[in-house]
């Protein structure tokens, strides 16, 4: 795994924050993790970014304005967007607003170290 490439993760629920931070971490990225997209978009870390995971639902700016606003300042940021929900149309949304790829929680943890090796291009 390449040291050095900062992911960033947005999550607003605590644990599920730390226990993505501590596997992706494991995996040799340097992460930093937000509560919140607010937060993740004032922390002036963006330029550095080699990828985002981000929850979808969460309060104030959600995953789905995340992601666009990301793709209007940076054409190149890959977004991973995860979500606990269960509806069907969540995956097509989150793909027509910038998404590379969608999880749905519980996550597996071989699902998503494929799709970060993809978009890292590892």
């Amino acid at each position: 795994m390449a040291t050095g490439r900062l992911i960033s993760i947005i999550d607003d629920d605590p644990s599920q924050r730390a226990a993505l931070a501590g596997f992706v971490r494991s995996l040799g990225y340097d992460v930093r993790a937000f509560p919140s997209a607010e937060d993740f978009l004032e922390s002036g870390e963006l330029g550095q970014l080699a990828c985002v995971i981000t929850d979808i639902h969460m309060p104030g700016m959600n995953g789905f304005e995340l992601t666009q606003e990301l793709n209007l300042k940076f054409d190149s940021i890959p977004v991973i967007m995860i979500t606990a929900r269960t509806e069907s149309s969540l995956e097509e949304r989150a793909m027509s607003n910038g998404a590379t790829f969608f999880l749905r929680k519980p996550i597996e943890a071989d699902v998503l170290v494929c799709c970060i090796e993809k978009v890292l291009g590892e």
